[in-house]
């Protein structure tokens, strides 16, 4: 079961495809493309998430009905699923695992609309905790021995494995604008972007490559407990106020910023800059 499973989802990779043109024929159609998926897996990343959702979920299956056969499973998915999500929140997973797992499940099932019957908890911007409180993570991590590092990953947002396959000869200085960038080979979706560096911190990122072997990774190694998501927050911040040239406005913790309140334009190229091509995602996750 679980290695036809594995087949299925190796059916469903589609690395270098780009998603942007499935969305384009369906808002052509007239359909809703918010959130869209066009029920392929497009990033490495994605299908290690969906993977484990999958597996566990059959194995759930297995344990609690006794399914061995993923043809079996294949009949009563919507029963299955709508169980499964049931006792989850039971459990007490949060909103965004929830709406994970039932994403992964209507892939793998090829079904838009499994489980909607199941009313997820809302999603609410007060209950983000990644990267915004002390963690146990932080005690095994001393920041002074890192403090290059981190410095870097401040000057330009990159993610962890953005950083882990970056090479010398991929910071270098824009042709267009005379700008240092960082350029991203193979961003998430295997997608290619120019990261610019923040102003002012030129030198930090320069320190890093000068003198160095263009083919060598900037980063030979990268600690287990290094928070990057917060500098990625900090990044995205220093950048939006350098490109609005003023301050994001006063918020308090429980309400989620609204696009009226922010610089658009400044917004979009943070976005593009991280990597995302979501607004929403960036007012949610970065700029509050």
């Amino acid at each position: 079961m679980l290695y036809e499973a594995l087949e299925r989802l190796d059916a469903l990779m589609a690395i270098g495809e780009k998603r942007r043109e499935a969305k384009a024929q369906a808002a052509a159609r007239g359909e809703a493309t918010f959130a869209f998926s066009d029920q392929r897996i497009h990033s490495y990343q994605s299908r290690t998430t969906y993977q484990d959702v999958v597996m566990r979920f059959l194995r759930w299956c297995r344990a609690s009905f006794g399914l061995n056969r993923l043809t079996d499973i294949d009949l009563c998915a919507e029963e299955l699923t709508c169980a499964y999500l049931e006792e989850r929140m039971r459990q007490g997973y949060s909103p965004w695992t929830l709406a994970t797992e039932r994403s992964a499940l209507r892939l793998f099932f090829q079904e838009r609309t499994l489980a909607e019957s199941v009313s997820l908890p809302k999603r609410h911007s007060s209950q983000i905790t990644r990267s915004r409180l002390p963690a146990q993570r932080d005690g095994h991590l001393q920041p002074a021995h890192w403090q290059p590092l981190i410095s870097f990953c401040q000057a330009c947002g990159l993610r962890r494995e953005e950083l882990r396959d970056l090479r010398v000869h991929d910071v270098c200085v824009r042709r267009s604008d005379e700008r240092l960038v960082v350029r991203v080979v193979h961003g998430k979706g295997g997608k290619w972007r120019e990261v610019p560096v923040l102003d002012g911190q030129e030198e930090v990122v320069l320190a890093q490559v000068r003198h160095r072997p263009p083919d060598e990774h900037v980063f030979a190694h990268l600690p287990v407990h290094l928070d990057i998501q917060a500098y990625r927050r900090s990044y995205a911040k220093c950048l939006y106020e350098q490109l609005a040239g003023g301050p994001l406005p006063p918020l308090s913790s429980d309400r989620r910023l609204q696009a009226s309140e922010v610089d658009q334009q400044a917004a979009f190229q943070v976005s593009a800059a991280l990597g995302h091509a979501r607004l929403d995602v960036v007012l949610l996750y970065y700029l509050r």
